[in-house]
């Protein structure tokens, strides 16, 4: 296919970039453990963007700085500092009121939100998202903080009375469950993390965070947040290659709850080095290959524009992206044209430009990669269907719709993670259903028709295979007070607003018989707010 794209064009030279997003490189010294800022002078990783600049030397990847490559050593450290500030649940921040804890929370969130211009372009510049996603990636992630800190109210206040059964007077809450292992990811850095990290917080629990590799340096400002707002120890910063600095963290059995958003291969190596798995809570995101269902009685453009945005925004790279699309025999031309047709007319760019939709991809490795899903469908029968389709410069990637797919080729199971469409033609609608019963995934799917019968006995057997059916829409993971789990290897736990906080906790309860002596006992505590736990406070 004659490349007519020229894609070298789109990088230029540092001094045609618009000052108002060029960035200074940002070097990153020290780290935050057990409360204070500590330097370090050994190992650091050189963080090259997505994003390559001319030079006399030829196009290279723009280096943006560094961050700290620590030891186990210094990973075991910061758990023993998480451990200590929550000393067996005595510790000051497990014991404070839920109300101080929020203050905290607030305190941290107006400092973040001083940070947000620096945030914003490290996190454009750390993974290629656009400027304009990469400040709704930011405003989304705060809007989540303020919603978990009205959930986590709600939840005081229905707990702040008492209940009497069978002449027992109990109050129930929640407490929390110990030392929290928090990984993220590198497509959504600062949202998809804060979403575990921040109810794992409130709740009272002690945190080790481990920045994801591509997107490391984003969090860097606000570390001094993290410091000025909890008490010495709470939250402390992890940083190496996983592979080297968290086993010995799992194998001390000291922690309690393990978050992370990635691979299911990972997930499963972690939990197996706890020595006591039975105490381990885990709440993770892992792989998904959300379908689409396109019925010969759905409305095509809208289908078309729906596969558009599920497939392809951030470059497909989202767990809960559109991966493979399966199309009624009747209608895959015509939608295999449209798709084509929508898909050409998508900018393609660098992050600053306005309206831009395509951006490089971060991963070094992911432009071969998904050449090589491509190759490998090519020679077992399917085509690029699309112009230009999968055309690959240095780091960027242009979208590749790809057809017919088959369960003969990579793009058919494996998760590409990147701007593939991989369409699947069908004649009878059972062959998609069997694709998501087989599937080792369990996420979402997407259904396509304006017929309420197919619909319906649609919806009843996917209910049982995924955890959300879309009708019409892309799957998405909003809004965020929805739960977002899945099924199979997918998912672990529940996260949304509500979900997260119950999550991160455990119900727990003081109980007495209900006779004048003990009456007396818990009014005296309530009265004299002696008890953070055992209290009629109301949260306003």
């Amino acid at each position: 296919m004659e490349a007519t794209l020229n894609l070298d064009s789109i990088f230029v030279e540092e001094s045609q970039v618009p000052s108002e997003f060029l960035i200074e490189e940002v070097h990153q010294k020290e780290y935050l453990s057990n409360g204070e800022m500590k330097r370090w002078d050994g190992d650091t990783s050189s963080v090259y963007s997505p994003v390559c600049v001319r030079t006399p030397e030829g196009l290279k990847r723009k280096l943006i700085g560094s961050y700290p490559v620590c030891t186990e050593k210094e990973a075991m450290e910061a758990l023993a500092a998480a451990e200590a500030a929550y000393d067996n649940g005595r510790g000051q921040w497990p014991t404070m009121s839920v109300q101080d804890r929020i203050k905290c929370v607030e305190d941290f969130t107006h400092k973040m939100i001083e940070q947000k211009d620096i945030v914003v372009k490290l996190i454009m510049w750390e993974i290629g998202k656009s400027y304009s996603d990469s400040v709704k990636e930011f405003d989304r992630t705060v809007e989540y903080i303020y919603a978990t800190i009205d959930a986590l109210k709600d939840i005081d206040r229905q707990s702040s009375r008492f209940e009497i059964e069978q002449g027992i007077v109990a109050q129930i809450r929640r407490s929390p469950l110990g030392v929290v292992l928090c990984m993220g990811p590198f497509n959504y850095p600062l949202n998809e993390t804060f979403t575990t990290l921040i109810p794992a917080l409130i709740m009272g629990n002690t945190l080790l965070f481990k920045p994801p590799k591509h997107g490391t340096l984003l969090h860097y400002p606000l570390l001094n947040a993290f410091k000025e707002c909890f008490p010495k120890g709470v939250v402390n910063t992890i940083y190496g290659r996983g592979a080297t600095i968290v086993p010995a963290l799992m194998q001390s059995g000291k922690i309690n709850v393990l978050t992370l958003i990635g691979s299911s291969k990972v997930a499963d190596q972690l939990k197996k080095l706890h020595p006591k798995v039975n105490r381990l809570r885990a709440i993770l995101g892992l792989d998904a290959k959300n379908a689409a269902i396109v019925s010969e009685k759905a409305d095509l453009k809208l289908a078309v524009s729906e596969t558009v945005l599920g497939s392809l925004s951030f470059n497909g790279q989202r767990c809960t992206a559109l991966k493979i699309i399966f199309v009624h025999e009747s209608v895959v031309d015509q939608f295999l044209s449209m798709l084509s047709d929508e898909v050409a007319k998508l900018k393609y760019g660098m992050p600053w430009e306005k309206g831009v939709a395509l951006t490089p991809l971060p991963e070094p490795h992911k432009p071969a990669y998904l050449k090589e899903c491509i190759d490998d469908a090519i020679a077992n029968g399917a085509k690029v269907v699309n112009e230009n389709g999968g055309e690959t410069f240095e780091s960027f990637v242009y979208p590749a719709v790809v057809y017919p797919v088959k369960k003969n080729m990579k793009l058919y199971r494996e998760e590409q993670f990147g701007p593939v469409i991989p369409v699947v033609p069908f004649s009878d609608v059972e062959e998609p259903i069997e694709y998501l019963i087989e599937s080792t995934h369990g996420q979402q799917v997407s259904i396509f028709s304006n017929d309420a019968d197919e619909l319906a006995s649609l919806i009843d057997p996917l209910v049982n295979q995924v955890s959300r059916v879309n009708i019409n829409c892309q799957c998405q993971r909003g809004p965020d007070v929805f739960p977002f789990t899945g099924r199979k290897d997918s998912a672990e736990g529940t996260l949304s607003v509500v979900d997260a906080l119950r999550s991160f906790s455990i119900r727990s309860l003081v109980a007495t018989k209900l006779n004048d002596n003990n009456k007396q006992l818990l009014n005296e505590i309530v009265a004299d707010n002696n008890s953070n736990f055992l209290s009629t406070k109301f949260i306003f």
